[in-house]
């Protein structure tokens, strides 16, 4: 059991599953009555495959390199996720609306 957790198999039954999922929300967003973009939670689920897909490369001792590739494209989903937040809420950050979170003022 040790070494099925530590040798990244754990995170490829992960993957597998979150791959199924994005096609269970495919299906969702096509066919059923989804309010939300499909690319939304495309970009959901992406930041969190490829933040995984990096600990599976880490894991593994992979090149480097794919590990950061993958950090980078992690980066762009987690940044295409909040786009789409920013963009649903109405104007969020950009129209210079109030923060959800209070403020913390010096005493």
């Amino acid at each position: 059991m040790r070494q099925f957790l530590t040798d990244g198999r754990l995170i490829d039954v992960i993957l597998g599953l979150v791959i199924l999922e994005a096609l269970g929300l495919a299906f969702w967003c096509r066919w059923g009555d989804a309010r939300v973009s499909l690319a939304t939670l495309l970009a959901n689920l992406g930041a969190g495959g490829f933040l995984l897909l990096a600990l599976r490369i880490a894991l593994g001792q992979g090149w480097w390199g794919w590990m950061a590739l993958s950090l980078l494209a992690a980066l762009f989903a987690h940044l295409g996720d909040l786009a789409g937040r920013l963009r649903r809420s109405g104007s969020g950050l950009a129209s210079g609306q109030a923060s959800s979170t209070p403020a913390r003022h010096a005493p």
